[in-house]
């Protein structure tokens, strides 16, 4: 998957962007004292060397003809909630925001470790000056914008299964299957080409089914791309499908 990946894709990672205040000890604060993810929309070259830095880079980027920037992921630990999961951006555009949705249901399939019931997307001004807000407002329609939240504690599988406590070994693992996210997600729009085995094809048609099952059961609408619409501020995604739960505009702490 590793070699497939890098035969397409360019990843450019930076491992991270507060090392000073984490040398100190700090859990959200740089050397200054700033919390780096609201200082996003106007970091200072002398402040937030970090996030100038880094913004300044992406920036050129986006405007260099011989790259296109898809994805930007902020990767976060949650001091509060369990499971790995994501925020990502709303948009007035309807087909924009559902094809923003899709990465987040690709993770929740092959990470058992991701809810994507804690999954939101948002216009929260509190969180204006974070990174996927930010950029998500800058870089080309096309670019998703996400933060990934991972516990510092523990994930459940289920509601009411017993929690796993989380190791090094776990948070490497939902590394490994956000790889494997990155490679659905190319060869479902593809972008890298995939011929599926015979003995696969019985098993998509069948997920296929239930899922369409699933829907008509529960009297939910089968949602297209053209058919969506969707005006609030803030959703969940569950079960494959775009639903409106009470606003709520943020689960802290990004």
């Amino acid at each position: 998957i590793a070699r497939l990946l890098r035969d397409h894709i360019v990843f450019q990672i930076v491992p991270m962007l507060n090392p000073d205040g984490v040398f100190l000890g700090n859990q959200r604060c740089s050397l200054l004292g700033f919390d780096l993810n609201r200082v996003w929309n106007e970091p200072s070259h002398w402040a937030h060397p970090e996030i100038f830095g880094i913004k300044t880079h992406i920036m050129n980027l986006n405007e260099d003809p011989d790259f296109e920037v898809d994805f930007f992921i902020d990767i976060h630990a949650h001091s509060t909630m369990m499971n790995g999961f994501m925020y990502g951006n709303t948009y007035d555009d309807a087909s924009r925001l559902e094809k923003h949705g899709v990465f987040p249901r690709l993770l929740s399939r092959n990470a058992e470790d991701f809810s994507i019931n804690n999954t939101s997307f948002n216009r929260d001004a509190f969180k204006a000056g974070t990174g996927r807000r930010t950029l998500g407002g800058c870089l080309q329609e096309s670019t998703h914008c996400y933060t990934l939240e991972v516990s510092f504690f523990s994930y459940q599988t289920s509601a009411n299964s017993q929690a796993i406590s989380y190791t090094e070994d776990l948070y490497q693992q939902l590394g490994r299957n956000l790889a494997r996210t990155f490679l659905d997600y190319y060869k479902t729009m593809n972008y890298i080409s995939w011929s599926p085995s015979c003995s696969i094809m019985p098993r998509l048609k069948e997920d296929r089914i239930k899922s369409r099952l699933t829907r008509q059961s529960a009297n939910m609408p089968i949602v297209n791309q053209d058919e969506a619409f969707l005006n609030g501020e803030t959703f969940n995604l569950s079960m494959g499908e775009f639903i409106y739960p009470q606003t709520r505009n943020s689960n802290d702490p990004e």
